[in-house]
C-alpha cells in the first residue's frame, strides 16, 4: 500500500480558535473540513511543505521556528495510507484568505466536532482540544 505524507497545521488565533478549510468541489472528500496543509513534495521537509502550502492556499507567511510539532495521524484509506504530522502555529504574517475558493472557518476547540471531517482528522480533535 502506498504511503502518502501530508503535513497539516492547527493555525491558532489570538482568541484560541483553530482554522479549518473546506475541501472544494471536485477534490476527493469534497465538502469535508480539514486542517490546512498539503502533500509533502520530494525533497521537502513537512515544515517546508507547510510554509509553501500556507502561502499558496491562505496567502500567509510563517517560518519553521513558528511551527511546533503537536501530534500526527496515521490512517488507512482504501487505496493509500495517510501519514500526517500536525503542527501548531500561532504566529504568521498576512490575512488568512481562501485563495483557492475554499470556505474557511475559525472554530473554538470544543466546536471542532461540529464540522464533518475526513476520518484521518477526527483523532486529532481531542488532542488539540486538550492542548488548547
Amino acid at each position: 500500500m502506498k504511503v502518502v505524507l501530508v503535513a497539516a497545521v492547527a493555525l491558532i488565533d489570538k482568541e484560541g480558535r483553530v482554522l479549518l478549510a473546506q475541501r472544494p468541489a471536485g477534490k476527493s472528500m469534497a465538502g469535508l473540513w480539514e486542517f490546512p496543509g498539503g502533500k509533502v513534495e520530494p525533497g521537502e521537509t513537512p515544515e517546508m511543505a507547510l510554509i509553501r502550502e500556507l502561502h499558496e492556499e491562505l496567502g500567509i507567511e510563517t517560518w519553521k521556528s513558528c511551527l511546533a510539532p503537536l501530534t500526527f495521524a496515521s490512517h488507512s484509506y482504501d487505496d493509500f495510507h495517510l501519514l500526517m504530522p500536525l503542527f501548531a502555529c500561532r504566529k504568521w504574517e498576512g490575512i488568512v484568505t481562501g485563495r483557492e475558493g475554499q470556505a474557511l472557518a475559525w472554530a473554538r476547540p470544543e466546536k471542532l466536532r461540529d464540522y464533518p471531517m475526513p476520518a484521518a482528522d477526527l483523532p486529532l480533535i481531542p488532542i488539540i482540544r486538550d492542548w488548547l
